[in-house]
């Protein structure tokens, strides 16, 4: 079977849209095949910051045969019905259809369509312009003449110009060449904008820059090759890895390694070559992490350490060459050693900067005092200096320095819930934003908090003080780490839980994949500190607590209403998404959190408790015979409930006659009284265990008493028993969404 090998060679693609872009041209191009009546075998997709490649086994050398019988309407429909019919299908005249018997329908008329077979370079012609047309590029351009205003253009019959082409950066060339493992391939050559598809590659722009020859994938990577173009990204990868390691090593020195630098540099060159640069030690003395992001950031190069380990960085650096020089790499060297020394003098300016006094103190006494800020202290002054420039935090709830506020009274109520000094939380949350006035933070905010934490610890605050300022803004994922100590956990969930209220508030919510103020992400970081540090917070308090009137709120309603008609039902439902997800994740089954997790459950960390305590009891033989025991009956009054049957408000001694229903009655009275003592004091096992009590009686019940009696009273007195099982089991959990 012939193999086809499609190749897109432009100007140089972006280095973080390579991989997507490779993969979308995968899809859109084996969908388009399969979708036309073809098959293939495997396909992978390759890429280089100037080429997208595709490499298809095994495809069909055309489509098959199609018969397709199409239904028409009945022979004595009205002619132009008949004369629809026979357009749609391509006859010619109804004698060309078949009449088929219908014994309710009657009779009506069927075309049998034959559709031929097309070979695979016809159909490969006709979808590959239309693919590179409508390429889904994140961003793109036009160039040439296409590009040109559309009076400046040549107007075609219709007066219009031309439609151009858009591309990530100017498309070059394609080779599109088709046909069998060993035999001779074929040109496909299709066009568009002037490009028409052959036979005919490039390889390294300055190495070989020559037009180069291929018949099919495994000669054009070794083509490749020799023109020093390493096709496989993957590949480039682990070259670079390696020989950086190696490099380091060589030199006394460990590379810090960095995935997502890794996969960038690998878009940046099609032929690496690894070499090592320098700079002053005295450069050391800036925070390791402001060296490494200067590096990455501006140079994309690698830092390194000494092999001793520690946090500290050596003053050589790896970087990543496309070229080979002549000279060993001595000029590269030398030209990215300058820049990243001009870099680093610039961070080393940064970081002397933020710790000297601002030029205008005396401008910031209104937000010294609004905050209790010491004025012989950087930090300090750079939080009255962001309250003071009034610094946007969203155009409808206010200031960066209207937001710390907030923050801080919300922190000073959640201080004794979380169990954290309430004068080290406040010193914290009114210095957690200080750092974003920090020349350090403008210049690299992912460094938000990091910075904060070295500058408070630089002006003598308590090391617990500093820790919160860095981890006020963690987790910032499933799996990043939570705050240190309770000092951070509580500044933590305020931040957190002020921006949900301010956004729920201004209904500002995530839709569907749309989250741009990450408020998912938000949420889940109060889950994961509830849950993990075990903090025990009723979210419909919380929100009540986070509720500030003048915050743009509904104008008319009071506290209570906006708690009632937005967050309590809105917010909390949001929040139990991301339980489900977080417990899910854990290993729960999700009928085991259905059946525990109400519309008003508040308190996430004794839902997870019932979760964890239902898992570990419903495999137990206690917890078949809870379930078993109890779901008939829930099932059966559902039942009855949904017909409409009349059900007492509560049970009857009286109008109990026999003697199981006796038994039954006792025996719930008695595991009710258990379970809810048992729920009281937090033990679910033990209330689960009290009501798997119920199993023997039920089973008798069930055996020895019909429930839907003819006498009413009776009947309805019986799905009251059968009401009083429902509600006793409630209390644990809801047994009628737990499978099996």
């Amino acid at each position: 079977m012939p193999d086809l090998l499609l190749e897109l060679r432009s100007e140089e693609i972006p280095a973080r849209m390579q991989r997507k872009a490779a993969g979308d041209l995968k899809k859109l191009v084996t969908d388009a095949l399969v979708e036309a009546g073809l098959t293939y075998e495997g396909a992978r997709e390759y890429w280089t910051p100037r080429r997208l490649t595709l490499d298809i086994r095994g495809l069909t050398a055309r489509s098959a045969d199609q018969r397709e019988e199409r239904k028409g309407p009945r022979t004595d429909a009205p002619e132009g019905a008949i004369a629809g019919f026979l357009r749609g299908a391509g006859l010619s005249s109804i004698s060309e259809a078949q009449v088929v018997n219908d014994p309710k329908k009657g009779d009506f008329y069927v075309a049998l369509i034959s559709k031929p077979g097309r070979p695979a370079e016809e159909i490969i012609a006709e979808v590959m312009p239309g693919i590179i047309r409508n390429f889904p590029w994140p961003k793109s351009m036009r160039w040439g003449a296409a590009s040109m205003p559309k009076g400046a253009r040549f107007a075609g019959i219709d007066g219009k110009g031309p439609e151009s082409l858009r591309w990530v950066r100017p498309l070059q060339s394609i080779v599109c060449v088709f046909g069998p493992e060993h035999d001779e391939t074929q040109v496909i050559p299709f066009e568009i904008d002037g490009l028409t598809a052959s036979n005919i590659t490039y390889g390294h722009r300055f190495h070989a820059p020559d037009a180069v020859t291929v018949r099919r994938f495994d000669d054009y990577v070794t083509s490749l090759e020799k023109a020093k173009v390493m096709l496989d990204a993957d590949r480039r990868k682990d070259v670079i890895l390696h020989d950086a390691r190696d490099l380091a090593f060589a030199n006394g020195l460990e590379l810090v390694e960095d995935e997502g630098l890794l996969e960038e540099v690998s878009g940046l060159v099609e032929w690496p070559h690894v070499l090592m640069g320098e700079f002053e030690e005295d450069y050391l003395e800036i925070p390791s992490e402001i060296i490494r992001l200067t590096i990455k950031t501006n140079q994309k190069c690698f830092v390194t350490r000494p092999q001793t380990g520690g946090e500290g960085l050596s003053n050589r650096f790896i970087l990543i060459s496309n070229i080979e020089a002549k000279d060993g790499g001595k000029e590269i060297m030398h030209g990215n050693g300058k820049v990243v020394r001009a870099r680093l003098s610039d961070a080393k300016h940064f970081w002397t900067r933020d710790q000297g006094d601002m030029p205008d103190l005396d401008t910031l006494e209104e937000s010294f005092k609004k905050f209790d800020l010491h004025k012989e202290k950087p930090l300090d002054q750079r939080m009255a200096k962001l309250d003071a420039l009034n610094v946007t935090f969203h155009a409808k709830l206010g200031t960066q320095g209207e937001r710390v506020t907030r923050i801080r009274a919300l922190a000073q109520e959640l201080a004794p819930i979380v169990g954290a000094d309430t004068k080290l939380v406040d010193r914290a949350a009114v210095l957690a934003k200080a750092d974003l006035r920090t020349e350090a933070v403008g210049e690299f905010p992912e460094l938000q908090g990091l910075m904060g934490r070295k500058y408070a610890v630089l002006q003598g605050e308590d090391a617990t003080v500093a820790a919160a300022i860095e981890d006020h803004w963690k987790p910032n994922g499933p799996s990043d780490r939570l705050p240190e100590d309770k000092v951070g956990l509580t500044v933590a969930l305020a931040d957190k839980l002020d921006t949900l209220v301010g956004f729920w508030a201004i209904d500002e919510k995530p839709t569907g994949s749309k989250d741009p103020y990450a408020l998912r992400r938000a949420a889940l970081g109060v889950v994961r500190i509830l849950l993990e540090r075990k903090v025990r917070l009723a979210l419909s308090e919380a929100f009540r607590m986070a509720y500030v009137p003048n915050l743009y709120f509904h104008p008319g309603r009071t506290e209570e209403e906006i708690a009632d008609r937005i967050y309590k039902p809105d917010l909390l439902s949001f929040f139990h998404d991301r339980l489900k997800v977080y417990l899910r994740d854990q290993g729960a089954r999700h009928d085991l959190i259905d059946a525990v997790l109400t519309p008003s459950s508040d308190d996430l960390l004794m839902v997870a408790r019932r979760v964890e305590a239902l898992t570990a009891f419903i495999t137990s033989e206690d917890g078949k015979n809870l379930l078993a025991g109890t779901k008939r009956a829930v099932q059966l009054l559902a039942a009855e409930e949904k017909k409409g049957t009349v059900v007492a408000d509560g049970v009857s001694e009286e109008l109990l006659r026999l003697d199981a229903e006796k038994a039954l009655w006792a025996a719930v009275v008695v595991a009710s009284k258990e379970a809810a003592e048992a729920v009281a004091r937090e033990d679910f096992r033990s209330a689960m265990e009290a009501l798997s009590k119920l199993r023997a009686p039920v089973d008798k019940f069930f055996e020895d008493v019909l429930v839907n009696d003819e006498d009413a009273a009776i009947r309805a007195n019986r799905l009251a028993l059968l009401k009083a099982i429902r509600e006793a089991t409630a209390t644990v959990a809801d047994f009628s969404k737990i499978s099996g």
